[in-house]
């Protein structure tokens, strides 16, 4: 029986080290993928401003994300915008293979990519 114990106890003290994933590390953003062509870009950042419902005020000219003015840049910022906005109601950062998932925050500058936990 003393077995167990030690067995037990040494378990818990290994799971008691191991370091733990705080929430942060668990943040996701959509982006565009770099390799899809700005044509295809432009039709998912179109139905994600559009019928998608995402918010894409702060793409618009003399907004914080206008520049850089590219088309990949505005569809990333719509993308995430939609991703985050619908997330938990069933949508996905898919856009026709458009986008794809990062761990990485695309915030730049004045524009800031939100993140719905």
């Amino acid at each position: 029986m003393s077995n167990v114990l030690l067995m037990t106890f040494l378990a818990l003290l290994f799971l008691s080290i191991i370091p733990q994933k705080s929430d942060r590390e668990f943040e996701q953003w959509c982006i565009a993928d770099e390799q899809t062509p700005d044509e295809e870009l432009q039709a998912g950042l179109d139905w994600a401003c559009g019928k998608g419902g995402a918010d894409c005020s702060k793409i618009q000219v003399n907004q914080p994300c206008y520049l850089p003015n590219t088309v990949r840049d505005h569809a990333s910022y719509a993308f995430n915008n939609y991703f985050q906005k619908f997330k938990h109601k069933g949508g996905s950062c898919y856009f026709k293979g458009a986008a794809l998932i990062t761990e990485l925050d695309p915030s730049h500058n004045s524009c800031t990519y939100e993140f719905v936990p």
